[in-house]
């Protein structure tokens, strides 16, 4: 017999795929929007699915909030080597690479109410976030040091704890949380 070219088994997967990363991005928008209880019907007209398939991807609400909190969480490790080979010089790199790490922090308040609850599902997300995001913040500051762009030494952690103070404020219109990021960046620089 035959062969058409095309698996339909393949094109499901593929399908299922898209589906399932539109959920989590039409989820992390319905969280910054309207925080963690937003309805799951919202959820699935924000990603132009039904309800059903919302729950066969995430049987409960704890489900889908642990996946939207890895999915972000693996987008900006994955930016990180990227920016570094796309970008001009290892510092604007490092610059890009922190911007997203503020859009992330930003919408991980959305999810804040939820990661304080006793729910188990939620006991490993700290741990996760710290073994993905510090090694790719080390590579970005162990690149631009060692192209003479911003001071020596500098400890991942400890600037990711910063910058997460930093945007502590973000949800205030006042506070401009970027302006403040941008002062750090700017203090790397060798001068």
């Amino acid at each position: 017999m035959a062969s058409t070219g095309t698996d339909p088994a393949r094109k499901q997967r593929a399908d299922s795929l898209r589906n399932q990363t539109a959920l989590l991005e039409a989820a992390a928008a319905a969280f910054i929007a309207s925080g963690v209880n937003a309805p799951v019907r919202d959820i699935a007209a924000r990603a132009g699915v039904g309800v059903g398939t919302i729950y066969r991807h995430f049987p409960t609400r704890a489900d889908l909030i642990v996946a939207v909190y890895r999915h972000q969480v693996e987008a900006c490790a994955e930016a990180g080597p990227v920016l570094l080979a796309q970008s001009a010089t290892p510092h604007a790199a490092l610059a890009s690479w922190i911007h997203l790490f503020v859009d992330f922090l930003v919408t991980k308040h959305g999810l804040a109410e939820a990661m304080r609850s006793d729910d188990a599902a939620f006991q490993t997300l700290h741990a996760y976030f710290l073994d993905r995001l510090v090694p790719v913040c080390a590579d970005l500051l162990a690149a631009a040091s060692a192209a003479g762009e911003i001071v020596p030494d500098m400890n991942p952690l400890v600037l990711m704890q910063g910058i997460g103070n930093l945007c502590i404020g973000a949800d205030n219109p006042a506070y401009d949380a970027r302006l403040m990021v941008d002062v750090v960046i700017a203090g790397l620089r060798v001068h």
